[in-house]
């Protein structure tokens, strides 16, 4: 009689970490900027370096050319600002779902449910080493605790999201992290989880784990100094206005912890309305002018083409360009705000 496994339809061994590394190894070009762009990011949540963060992309990546066409568009813009700020491209490959959906790229490379996730893990690697290569840090949300060993070796910071921060798995994993780490406050609002998983990331972990050959590990970790608190609003409403930022400094102050915060001008804090993001920013500046220190960066969903679509049954109607996931705003209210950003920005 089996008492195991009995919902379980199929096991399908995958490639190891090692073996993808080793088809799509790093330049040592690509290694030397990875490092010095974490470094980047960890003097500026240390206040060692006075620059802005701008973290900007798609709500998630399902098409490789579109991603690369805004990449291209962001190593462009950066060339046009001045040393205030500091671009990251967000790229996203795996997304949380409240109940079912397309789960990222990762999961579901072909948009159509069949799972190859092989497919999915060698695309992302593709993807990441070629935006890499332009010249460009990124940033990424772990949200399984197997798939980054197979592309966290390209990644120059990381979140952990609204639904996953309490998650003591998601705490540990992070413990591991080799780049800055910011937290998402929960979706409900409350800081205390982000608080309480930055403290519990900080330091060292044992936990099970796999290692570059997949083998089931257990993982030891130092714990990560770069934790630091992202504000993306909650059911109770925005929090990125003043006041919301005080509250938060304090509980920073208290907690002992980064008093660093970025804004996600998303999710709550636009109220799920894309073109309410660049209302966040300005409030942002407006913050920034009047002498804030803590607010260190900021986070947009944006892509080519404005707004969002459904995944239709004839992938080959599917509009380039444009969001799959959260609505994002387009390519030229991007550039438009993150100049107009750095223009407005203190000097260093």
């Amino acid at each position: 009689m089996k008492t195991d496994n009995i919902n379980v339809v199929d096991l399908t061994p995958l490639i190891t970490p090692n073996v993808l590394k080793s088809k799509l190894p790093l330049s040592e070009k690509i290694m030397k900027d990875v490092t010095k762009y974490r470094n980047s990011i960890y003097n500026i949540i240390n206040q060692h370096d006075n620059r802005f963060i701008v973290i900007t992309g798609p709500c998630s990546i399902h098409d490789p050319k579109s991603a690369f066409e805004y990449a291209k568009k962001l190593v462009a813009l950066q060339t046009k600002l001045s040393d205030k700020v500091m671009i990251v491209m967000r790229v996203y490959f795996e997304k949380p779902r409240t109940t079912v959906g397309w789960k990222g790229l990762i999961n579901d490379p072909d948009l159509n449910g069949t799972m190859n996730i092989e497919k999915g893990l060698t695309a992302a690697r593709e993807i990441l080493i070629k935006i890499a290569d332009m010249g460009l840090p990124i940033a990424t949300e772990f949200l399984d605790p197997i798939s980054p060993q197979y592309y966290s070796d390209l990644v120059s910071w990381v979140a952990i999201g609204a639904r996953t921060t309490e998650s003591q798995t998601h705490r540990e994993m992070a413990s591991a992290v080799s780049a800055p780490v910011g937290y998402k406050n929960g979706t409900s609002g409350n800081l205390d989880v982000a608080l309480n998983a930055m403290e519990s990331a900080h330091h060292p972990h044992k936990f099970i784990g796999i290692d570059g050959d997949g083998r089931a590990s257990v993982v030891e970790t130092l714990g990560n100094k770069g934790g630091h608190l992202v504000l993306r609003g909650g059911s109770n409403g925005p929090n990125y206005e003043a006041d919301s930022i005080e509250l938060a400094e304090k509980q920073l102050i208290k907690s002992n912890a980064n008093n660093a915060i970025i804004i996600d001008c998303s999710h709550a804090n636009s109220n799920k309305d894309h073109n309410r993001q660049s209302d966040v920013l300005r409030n942002i500046l407006e913050q920034k002018a009047a002498g804030n220190a803590s607010i260190i960066g900021l986070m947009l969903e944006s892509h080519l083409f404005e707004g969002k679509q459904s995944i239709p049954d004839d992938l080959h109607t599917l509009k380039y360009g444009v969001s799959i996931t959260d609505a994002c705003i387009n390519w030229e209210t991007t550039e438009k705000i993150i100049s107009e950003l750095d223009e407005n920005l203190p000097d260093l």
